[in-house]
């Protein structure tokens, strides 16, 4: 039996606004990646402050030859974010890679799809927030191999850092760096820090070294900077928060100056 049932128009089309949220963040992430969007949902995400996502292609092992094959991908993954919309920042979430392809190639490739755009790297960041810090020796542990640590030690002499110890876990699938336990991080935290470095710097995207970064520095006495931590704190920042979230680590009780 068809039940025949009256459907009506509105008198009027709804008042829209411009945006659903204030303040729009994007992420363009490997495919492969377990922890960055998680982080974000933790750290950012907010009834005001949206975090949409694009992953990108990404074979594993985890090589300097690998993380520059990404490169001719950034600007199609940047370009499915909310396309033909602004956002207020874009985040390319790959340490190692944004070392090996350069913080500057990388945002070139963003604003090919996104012209204008704040874009934030792990790399970038991280250096941002070392200095927010007040530090300039520093101690590293990344997960990567010792061939793809190198690049990464480079990186931070060249920008002026000290580098008092730097640790490498021997990993080559990003995989298995996201399933490294919370507990680890924080035992092999406690190992890397060289007692003289004014911070530790705990590198990738995939490791949730976030998460436990105010724990890290309640065992060791010195502030700790993650690549997830640093583009999280990065994006708040520019986005108009600037709330001190002494919980999350210390970098989070600090201002964002660029440069």
């Amino acid at each position: 039996m068809t039940v025949e049932i009256e459907i009506i128009a509105a008198g009027r089309p709804p008042r829209l606004e411009d945006r659903p949220l204030e303040k729009r963040i994007g992420l363009v992430i490997l495919a492969t990646d377990h922890t960055t969007e998680v982080d974000f949902q933790r750290m950012v995400a907010s009834d005001r402050l949206g975090v949409y996502v694009s992953r990108i292609h990404y074979a594993n092992p985890v090589t300097p030859e690998n993380l520059l094959r990404m490169q001719p991908s950034l600007t199609e993954g940047a370009a499915l974010i909310l396309p033909d919309e602004a956002l207020d920042a874009i985040v390319y979430s790959c340490t190692s890679a944004s070392v090996v392809i350069g913080d500057r190639n990388i945002e070139a490739a963003i604003h090919a799809a996104k012209p204008g755009v704040p874009v934030v790297t792990p790399t970038a960041a991280a250096v941002t927030g070392l200095k927010a810090l007040g530090a300039r020796r520093i101690s590293v542990l990344t997960p990567y191999t010792i061939e793809t640590s190198r690049p990464m030690a480079d990186y931070f002499v060249e920008l002026g850092f000290a580098i008092d110890r730097f640790t490498c876990l021997g990993l080559t699938d990003d995989r298995e760096m996201a399933r490294i336990a919370p507990d680890e991080i924080l035992a092999f935290a406690r190992q890397a820090l060289a007692p003289q470095s004014d911070a530790l710097f705990i590198s990738c995207t995939a490791v949730r070294a976030a998460e436990v970064a105010a724990r890290i520095e309640a065992e060791i006495g010195k502030p700790v900077v993650t690549s997830n931590l640093a583009t999280a704190w990065a994006c708040l920042r520019l986005c108009g928060d600037d709330r001190a979230r002494p919980e999350l680590g210390q970098l989070m009780t600090k201002p964002y100056r660029e440069g």
